[in-house]
């Protein structure tokens, strides 16, 4: 298993990332929620980014945290997504709570987040 968040598979392009607030889908698993949508004009199955809010977290820092522990959940649980998904698909992960989880807890949270998310576009 390949357990690398390349570069190609970071969301980056504004399109895209309008694209996803406006017609995208989402699943929730409380504090996480995931925005998806599907895109076909990209060439990489995924492609991801997180977000949390400034209005939860006031300090960078924290923010940076929480951005860096919602990319290692990805990161380490990737090939959930990657076994069950045929088509490409955009992605915005979020964390939207103002509660400090441990890491134990989100990366729990993400596994049940992404089965969610499988079970959606299985429909």
């Amino acid at each position: 298993m390949d357990f690398s968040y390349p570069k190609n598979e970071k969301l980056k392009s504004k399109t895209t990332i309008d694209l996803l607030f406006s017609e995208g889908k989402s699943v929730s698993k409380y504090p996480l929620r995931l925005v998806f949508v599907e895109n076909p004009y990209d060439t990489e199955i995924l492609k991801f980014g997180v977000s949390v809010s400034k209005k939860y977290f006031k300090k960078a820092v924290d923010r940076n945290y929480y951005k860096r522990v919602l990319r290692e959940c990805y990161r380490l649980n990737k090939h959930l997504l990657l076994k069950n998904v045929e088509k490409n698909y955009a992605i915005m992960f979020f964390y939207q709570t103002k509660d400090r989880l441990p890491y134990s807890e989100i990366h729990q949270k993400t596994v049940v987040l992404f089965e969610k998310f499988i079970a959606e576009i299985k429909k």
